[in-house]
């Protein structure tokens, strides 16, 4: 219709009224400029929260003196419980406000951080003490980075608004995954707990810029009842249930091979090319390098077009499974890393695509749940990835790799047949 309209016009007059909506696009994100920047830190503390203490388990296992399977529970647990937990945020979200669960969710954070730190430093037998700790970050995760993606919903009108920003909070997330192995083993260099204590001070950061600088768009909507909030959501699964569990699905593989793929490496790295310590942080950093860069052109790119996110989705999941099935013929260092880093090309074009279907595609008054749900989908890929990876990799490389590309095809495969522009 729009389109009809501009050819009725005087193509000057259609011209500069395109330019004055672009214009005012632009103003709605200068003007919120620094609550994106606040919204960003977010994503960016809570995957620092995690992945920070890959590069430090080794030191753990010696320092504790427990099992490798009693050190991957360290990591396993924080997600786990995130799992579960990320539904119910998202419902109070839409329910009582997204800043009143976002604020809180971070100081839980926070002092799960601080108890972990506490009882590496003090106690003898820290580890079990650790555990609840690392299980209170999980609760904080929960509540914080996965309400991000529906208040970024709720902030801008425009589409194309909310896929520049989404972009940009996917950028963030994929920084922090750049950042952590290096910093984790830079701040284990100096005390091997320190890390748990670096936690609370970032989240001490974001609880501020979120005080100060994030203001939600008020809503003089009085917040639905559970009963017909629950009959809503029902609908909206039966009406949108293809694309939805579509994009569920996706989200959880592209999170399965990322994690499975750093792992992998992590293991490669020490074991067959003797990388350690920070020099194998920044190894790791090259294919997240990668991943977050394209992730930012990505953001950039999709702006509202909804056709263009299904086509870059599939498009980046093939990359990834036909870089990653590459892999069969070499496993030599840089062979091996520049494969890997055009895998993290195809899976960081698709995240910011999945974000907007799924942030644009569904009504604000579910917006936080469905969002949780497909955050949860994520949680479970980041937990399954590194065992499943362990179990493989006591066999042939080769079924790494069959594996992987494998799970790359079939998502893409599900993307395009099942992602329907039009529907969504």
């Amino acid at each position: 219709m729009e389109h009809i309209e501009q050819l009725g016009q005087n193509p000057r007059a259609a011209k500069k009224k395109q330019s004055r909506a672009g214009q005012k696009r632009s103003n709605e994100v200068s003007s919120q400029k620094w609550a994106i920047v606040s919204l960003s830190s977010i994503p960016l503390v809570m995957t620092l929260g995690n992945s920070m203490l890959i590069p430090v388990l080794p030191t753990m296992e010696k320092k504790l003196s427990i099992s490798s399977f009693q050190t991957s529970m360290i990591i396993t647990v924080y997600s786990i419980v995130a799992i579960f937990l990320i539904p119910v945020a998202g419902y109070l979200s839409d329910h009582i406000g997204r800043k009143k669960v976002i604020i809180p969710s971070l100081i839980i954070a926070g002092i799960g951080g601080l108890l972990s730190g506490w009882a590496a430093w003090k106690l003898d037998n820290a580890y079990w003490l650790i555990l609840i700790g690392r299980a209170l970050q999980g609760v904080g995760a929960a509540g914080a980075a996965p309400i991000v993606m529906p208040l970024v919903g709720d902030m801008f009108k425009n589409d194309d608004d909310v896929s520049c920003t989404l972009g940009l909070i996917e950028t963030s997330n994929t920084f922090g995954k750049v950042l952590s192995p290096i910093l984790g083993a830079f701040l284990a260099g100096f005390i091997w707990f320190l890390p748990f204590f670096s936690f609370p001070i970032f989240c001490g950061i974001s609880v501020l810029l979120m005080i100060f600088l994030v203001k939600c768009p008020k809503s003089s909507a009085k917040p639905v009842p559970f009963k017909e909030f629950f009959i809503n959501v029902k609908k909206t699964f039966t009406k949108k249930g293809r694309w939805l569990y579509a994009i569920f699905f996706i989200g959880g593989i592209l999170m399965l091979v990322l994690f499975g793929i750093l792992f992998y490496l992590s293991e490669i790295f020490e074991t067959k090319y003797g990388i350690k310590a920070i020099k194998k942080g920044f190894f790791l950093a090259l294919p997240l390098g990668a991943l977050c860069l394209s992730s930012y052109i990505s953001g950039k790119v999709i702006k509202k077009n909804k056709v263009l996110m299904k086509w870059l989705t599939f498009g980046g999941m093939v990359a990834a499974a036909f870089s990653i099935a590459a892999l069969w013929f070499s496993i030599k260092l840089w062979y091996m890393l520049t494969m890997f880093l055009i895998s993290g090309v195809g899976i960081g074009i698709g995240l910011p695509c999945l974000d907007a279907l799924i942030t644009e595609g569904v009504e604000k008054e579910e917006r936080g749940t469905i969002t949780s749900i497909y955050s949860s989908m994520r949680f479970i890929g980041v937990a399954a990835g590194p065992p499943i990876i362990a179990l493989f990799m006591k066999h042939s490389n080769h079924w790494i790799f069959i594996l992987l590309s494998s799970l790359s095809i079939l998502a893409a495969l599900v993307a395009l047949k099942a992602i329907k522009p039009k529907e969504s």
